[in-house]
């Protein structure tokens, strides 16, 4: 019975793939730009990573990333354009209509990220989505009627 279970954990229980992870060369700070000097590639039987340095390169670190650990999907993202308690320029626009203010960013965000921020004129709190040129793109709030 022995022979059969060293057999069998011989065959089937080593069948780990083993692939190229990108991992940390050294810890690397969140809210930090990723430099290729900061990576290296790794074989591993770790999922979920990422394969080519180029993937990574240019995103910020979301969280701490330490040394000689796989960098996931997770972990990273677009660098933030707009800083907390910056200001921005609102636009709010709806067909011909567009209305331009400027407002207090109340987070850090990159492009395409939804964030709130103050007016400064009417002190209101708004929500829109970054823009590549660092304005925030109010939207029209959906009301369903009652």
């Amino acid at each position: 019975m022995r022979v059969l279970l060293s057999i069998f954990l011989l065959a089937f229980g080593s069948s780990f793939a083993v692939a190229d992870t990108v991992v940390a060369a050294r810890n690397i700070r969140h809210n930090t730009v990723i430099a290729p000097s900061d990576l290296k590639l790794v074989a591993t039987d770790m999922a979920g990573g990422f394969t080519s340095i180029e993937d990574v390169v240019g995103q910020e670190a979301r969280v701490v990333l330490y040394a000689g650990r796989p960098v996931l999907a997770n972990d990273i993202g677009p660098p933030a354009l707009v800083e907390r308690n910056q200001i921005v320029s609102l636009i709010y626009a709806t067909g011909p209509l567009m209305i331009l203010a400027e407002g207090r960013s109340l987070a850090r965000a990159g492009v395409g990220d939804r964030i709130r921020v103050m007016n400064l004129m009417s002190r209101t709190t708004v929500t829109g989505s970054v823009a590549a040129d660092g304005s925030v793109l109010v939207s029209q709030p959906h009301f369903q009627n009652r």
